[in-house]
Protein backbone atom coordinates (compact mmCIF):
# COMPACT_ATOMS: atom_id res chain seq x y z
CA UNK A 1 0.00 0.00 0.00
CA UNK A 2 1.60 3.67 -0.96
CA UNK A 3 0.86 6.73 0.88
CA UNK A 4 2.21 9.72 0.22
CA UNK A 5 2.03 11.45 3.82
CA UNK A 6 2.41 10.13 7.02
CA UNK A 7 -0.93 9.71 9.42
CA UNK A 8 -1.59 7.23 12.48
CA UNK A 9 -4.82 6.99 11.06
CA UNK A 10 -4.12 4.84 8.07
CA UNK A 11 -4.91 0.90 8.84
CA UNK A 12 -1.57 -0.67 8.72
CA UNK A 13 -0.26 -2.69 4.95
CA UNK A 14 0.92 -5.50 7.25
CA UNK A 15 1.69 -6.53 10.90
CA UNK A 16 5.48 -8.02 12.34
CA UNK A 17 6.24 -9.17 15.35
CA UNK A 18 9.54 -7.79 16.99
CA UNK A 19 12.29 -9.69 15.34
CA UNK A 20 10.48 -10.07 12.04
CA UNK A 21 11.21 -8.57 8.43
CA UNK A 22 8.98 -7.54 5.46
CA UNK A 23 9.91 -6.63 1.68
CA UNK A 24 8.60 -3.95 -0.52
CA UNK A 25 9.04 -2.25 -3.70
CA UNK A 26 7.82 1.66 -4.41
CA UNK A 27 7.91 4.21 -7.27
CA UNK A 28 10.25 6.70 -7.35
CA UNK A 29 9.71 10.22 -5.82
CA UNK A 30 8.15 11.50 -8.40
CA UNK A 31 5.78 8.48 -8.78
CA UNK A 32 7.21 7.03 -11.94
CA UNK A 33 7.92 3.73 -12.18
CA UNK A 34 9.83 3.65 -15.56
CA UNK A 35 11.24 6.94 -17.20
CA UNK A 36 8.78 6.93 -20.28
CA UNK A 37 6.06 6.61 -18.14
CA UNK A 38 3.34 8.98 -16.92
CA UNK A 39 3.77 9.01 -13.03
CA UNK A 40 1.23 6.93 -10.96
CA UNK A 41 -1.98 8.77 -9.93
CA UNK A 42 -1.24 10.85 -6.35
CA UNK A 43 -3.52 12.66 -3.65
CA UNK A 44 -3.30 16.21 -3.84
CA UNK A 45 -0.37 17.72 -1.98
CA UNK A 46 1.30 14.45 -1.91
CA UNK A 47 4.96 13.82 -1.03
CA UNK A 48 7.14 10.73 -1.51
CA UNK A 49 5.42 7.87 -2.44
CA UNK A 50 5.54 5.32 0.64
CA UNK A 51 4.97 1.75 1.69
CA UNK A 52 3.04 1.18 4.77
CA UNK A 53 2.07 1.41 7.67
CA UNK A 54 4.43 -1.22 8.95
CA UNK A 55 2.55 -2.08 12.29
CA UNK A 56 5.11 -3.61 15.05
CA UNK A 57 3.16 -6.03 17.33
CA UNK A 58 3.54 -4.94 20.79
CA UNK A 59 5.22 -1.53 20.13
CA UNK A 60 4.29 1.52 22.16
CA UNK A 61 4.78 4.74 22.23
CA UNK A 62 8.11 5.92 24.04
CA UNK A 63 9.55 2.67 22.78
CA UNK A 64 12.62 2.84 20.07
CA UNK A 65 12.45 0.81 17.00
CA UNK A 66 15.41 -0.48 15.42
CA UNK A 67 14.93 -0.31 11.38
CA UNK A 68 18.04 -3.13 9.75
CA UNK A 69 18.43 -2.34 6.14
CA UNK A 70 19.10 -5.98 4.86
CA UNK A 71 18.85 -5.51 1.36
CA UNK A 72 18.18 -2.59 -1.28
CA UNK A 73 17.70 -3.01 -5.05
CA UNK A 74 16.73 -0.21 -7.34
CA UNK A 75 15.95 -0.13 -10.63
CA UNK A 76 18.42 0.27 -12.93
CA UNK A 77 17.10 4.08 -13.58
CA UNK A 78 17.10 7.30 -11.91
CA UNK A 79 16.52 11.43 -12.38
CA UNK A 80 18.05 14.31 -10.79
CA UNK A 81 16.71 17.57 -11.07
CA UNK A 82 18.02 21.17 -10.91
CA UNK A 83 16.08 24.10 -11.33
CA UNK A 84 13.48 22.40 -12.85
CA UNK A 85 15.74 20.22 -15.41
CA UNK A 86 15.57 16.56 -15.31
CA UNK A 87 18.82 14.49 -15.60
CA UNK A 88 18.73 11.01 -15.99
CA UNK A 89 20.91 8.51 -14.82
CA UNK A 90 21.00 4.41 -15.96
CA UNK A 91 22.60 1.81 -13.68
CA UNK A 92 25.83 0.42 -15.33
CA UNK A 93 26.87 -2.33 -12.95
CA UNK A 94 28.06 -0.71 -9.48
CA UNK A 95 28.07 3.10 -11.35
CA UNK A 96 25.42 5.46 -12.15
CA UNK A 97 25.99 6.98 -15.53
CA UNK A 98 24.97 10.68 -16.78
CA UNK A 99 26.36 11.85 -20.15
CA UNK A 100 30.02 11.83 -19.24
CA UNK A 101 30.06 11.41 -15.62
CA UNK A 102 29.75 8.71 -13.63
CA UNK A 103 29.18 7.92 -9.22
CA UNK A 104 29.48 5.04 -7.62
CA UNK A 105 26.33 3.50 -6.63
CA UNK A 106 25.43 3.41 -2.66
CA UNK A 107 21.79 3.26 -2.67
CA UNK A 108 19.73 3.96 0.82
CA UNK A 109 16.26 4.47 1.40
CA UNK A 110 15.97 8.40 1.90
CA UNK A 111 12.89 8.18 3.95
CA UNK A 112 12.42 5.85 6.31
CA UNK A 113 10.36 7.65 9.66
CA UNK A 114 6.73 7.13 11.25
CA UNK A 115 3.83 9.75 11.57
CA UNK A 116 3.80 12.40 14.51
CA UNK A 117 1.62 11.57 17.17
CA UNK A 118 -0.87 14.10 16.26
CA UNK A 119 -3.97 12.67 14.28
CA UNK A 120 -4.63 13.35 10.64
CA UNK A 121 -2.08 13.52 7.33
CA UNK A 122 1.66 15.04 7.87
CA UNK A 123 4.02 15.98 5.08
CA UNK A 124 6.78 13.64 4.07
CA UNK A 125 9.09 16.41 3.22
CA UNK A 126 10.93 17.16 6.56
CA UNK A 127 12.82 15.06 8.23
CA UNK A 128 11.28 14.78 11.91
CA UNK A 129 12.64 13.34 15.79
CA UNK A 130 10.61 10.22 14.44
CA UNK A 131 12.35 10.25 11.21
CA UNK A 132 11.47 10.39 7.91
CA UNK A 133 12.83 12.36 4.92
CA UNK A 134 16.23 11.86 6.60
CA UNK A 135 18.47 11.71 3.23
CA UNK A 136 21.87 10.49 4.76
CA UNK A 137 23.83 8.88 2.44
CA UNK A 138 25.34 6.82 4.74
CA UNK A 139 22.24 4.23 5.69
CA UNK A 140 23.23 2.03 3.02
CA UNK A 141 22.44 -2.13 3.30
CA UNK A 142 23.23 -3.11 6.26
CA UNK A 143 22.84 0.14 8.80
CA UNK A 144 21.15 0.03 11.69
CA UNK A 145 18.54 2.62 12.67
CA UNK A 146 17.26 3.64 15.87
CA UNK A 147 13.85 6.25 16.27
CA UNK A 148 12.02 6.71 18.97
CA UNK A 149 8.82 6.02 18.39
CA UNK A 150 5.65 8.27 18.50
CA UNK A 151 2.46 6.36 18.18
CA UNK A 152 1.57 2.76 19.30
CA UNK A 153 2.15 0.08 16.64
CA UNK A 154 4.93 2.49 15.47
CA UNK A 155 3.02 2.94 11.85
CA UNK A 156 6.80 2.85 10.21
CA UNK A 157 6.73 4.02 6.04
CA UNK A 158 9.37 3.94 4.15
CA UNK A 159 10.26 4.25 0.62
CA UNK A 160 12.01 7.17 -1.63
CA UNK A 161 15.65 5.21 -2.75
CA UNK A 162 18.45 7.23 -3.33
CA UNK A 163 20.71 5.64 -6.04
CA UNK A 164 23.58 7.90 -5.06
CA UNK A 165 23.72 11.14 -3.31
CA UNK A 166 26.06 13.49 -1.90
CA UNK A 167 26.25 15.04 1.75
CA UNK A 168 23.86 18.49 1.57
CA UNK A 169 22.01 16.75 -1.39
CA UNK A 170 22.30 20.66 -2.62
CA UNK A 171 20.07 20.48 -5.76
CA UNK A 172 17.05 19.18 -3.20
CA UNK A 173 17.15 15.54 -4.98
CA UNK A 174 19.89 12.71 -5.18
CA UNK A 175 19.83 10.07 -8.37
CA UNK A 176 15.74 9.51 -7.28
CA UNK A 177 15.04 6.03 -8.30
CA UNK A 178 12.43 3.26 -7.92
CA UNK A 179 12.65 0.36 -5.29
CA UNK A 180 12.51 -2.78 -7.52
CA UNK A 181 12.59 -4.79 -4.01
CA UNK A 182 13.82 -3.83 -0.43
CA UNK A 183 13.88 -6.29 2.58
CA UNK A 184 13.50 -4.71 6.31
CA UNK A 185 13.87 -5.90 9.60
CA UNK A 186 12.47 -4.50 12.78
CA UNK A 187 12.92 -4.43 16.24
CA UNK A 188 11.83 -2.58 19.16
CA UNK A 189 14.13 -1.70 22.37
CA UNK A 190 13.02 -0.44 25.90
CA UNK A 191 16.60 0.61 27.12
CA UNK A 192 17.06 3.85 24.41
CA UNK A 193 15.79 7.36 25.59
CA UNK A 194 16.67 9.27 22.37
CA UNK A 195 15.96 12.91 21.98
CA UNK A 196 16.88 12.29 18.07
CA UNK A 197 17.64 9.24 15.91
CA UNK A 198 20.84 7.38 16.07
CA UNK A 199 22.66 5.09 13.78
CA UNK A 200 24.69 2.03 13.51
CA UNK A 201 27.04 1.76 10.69
CA UNK A 202 29.73 -1.01 9.91
CA UNK A 203 32.54 1.66 11.23
CA UNK A 204 30.68 4.20 13.42
CA UNK A 205 28.12 5.72 15.25
CA UNK A 206 25.66 8.10 13.93
CA UNK A 207 23.62 10.72 15.52
CA UNK A 208 21.30 13.07 13.94
CA UNK A 209 19.83 16.81 14.32
CA UNK A 210 16.70 18.40 12.45
CA UNK A 211 15.88 21.66 12.76
CA UNK A 212 15.07 24.52 10.51
CA UNK A 213 18.49 26.58 11.73
CA UNK A 214 21.52 24.35 10.66
CA UNK A 215 23.26 25.34 13.65
CA UNK A 216 20.44 24.06 15.91
CA UNK A 217 20.45 20.95 13.92
CA UNK A 218 24.26 20.81 15.01
CA UNK A 219 23.75 21.56 18.53
CA UNK A 220 21.21 18.28 18.48
CA UNK A 221 23.18 16.24 16.56
CA UNK A 222 26.10 16.38 19.13
CA UNK A 223 23.97 16.50 22.32
CA UNK A 224 22.78 13.19 20.82
CA UNK A 225 26.33 12.05 20.29
CA UNK A 226 27.13 13.00 23.57
CA UNK A 227 23.91 11.00 25.12
CA UNK A 228 25.11 8.14 22.77
CA UNK A 229 28.97 8.44 24.26
CA UNK A 230 27.83 8.72 27.64
CA UNK A 231 25.82 5.46 27.61
CA UNK A 232 27.89 3.30 25.07
CA UNK A 233 31.48 4.41 26.64
CA UNK A 234 30.58 4.61 29.89
CA UNK A 235 32.13 8.64 30.05
CA UNK A 236 31.00 11.14 31.70
CA UNK A 237 29.59 14.24 29.90
CA UNK A 238 32.54 16.74 30.21
CA UNK A 239 34.76 13.81 28.86
CA UNK A 240 32.66 12.71 26.43
CA UNK A 241 32.99 16.19 24.95
CA UNK A 242 36.91 16.58 25.12
CA UNK A 243 37.08 13.02 22.98
CA UNK A 244 34.25 14.40 20.71
CA UNK A 245 36.05 17.55 19.80
CA UNK A 246 39.08 15.37 19.26
CA UNK A 247 37.44 11.93 17.60
CA UNK A 248 33.98 13.25 16.04
CA UNK A 249 32.91 14.94 12.99
CA UNK A 250 29.72 17.03 11.82
CA UNK A 251 28.35 16.15 8.23
CA UNK A 252 25.49 18.38 6.72
CA UNK A 253 22.98 15.81 6.19
CA UNK A 254 20.95 18.19 3.93
CA UNK A 255 20.27 22.04 3.83
CA UNK A 256 16.99 21.38 1.99
CA UNK A 257 13.68 19.58 3.08
CA UNK A 258 12.11 22.48 5.29
CA UNK A 259 14.32 21.67 8.45
CA UNK A 260 18.06 21.06 7.46
CA UNK A 261 20.29 18.56 9.12
CA UNK A 262 23.63 17.44 10.51
CA UNK A 263 24.75 14.07 11.44
CA UNK A 264 28.09 13.84 13.59
CA UNK A 265 29.93 10.66 13.32
CA UNK A 266 32.16 8.40 15.88
CA UNK A 267 33.88 5.91 13.88
CA UNK A 268 34.99 2.93 15.89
Amino acid sequence: MIHGFFSRDYEPAVTVEPGGAFEFSTPNARWQWEPDEEPLESPPGAGHPLYGPVEVRGARAGQTLVVRTDELVPRPWGATYAHGDEFLWTLDGETWRMHAHGVRSAPFLGVIGMPPPEPGEHSTIPPRRWGGNIDCKLLTTGTTLYLPIPVDGASLMLGDAHGAQGDGEVSGTAIECPVERARVTLDVRDDLDLRMPIARTDDAWLAFGFDPVLGVAADLALETMLDLMERELGLPRREALALASVSVDLHVTQIVNQAKGVHAILRT
